[in-house]
């Protein structure tokens, strides 16, 4: 299944403010958010050429065997 996740990556790439817009329950909501939250760095939006906060949504596709 498909858990979307919403973030904000911050002007120095940090992801914030992680929360699970639609989930599938089973304790897989749970872990996209904490591999979300421990995911490295990401690369800031830019504006007129500075980097500035941006909300992202990304679906996280779990197989379950």
């Amino acid at each position: 299944g498909k858990v979307y996740i919403q973030f904000i990556v911050s002007k120095t790439g940090d992801i914030t403010q992680v929360k699970v817009m639609k989930g599938i329950g089973y304790g897989c909501d749970e872990e996209a958010v904490r591999v979300m939250k421990a995911a490295s760095k990401w690369k800031p939006a830019k504006q007129r050429g500075r980097a500035v906060n941006s909300r992202v949504t990304v679906p996280l596709i779990f197989k379950l065997t």
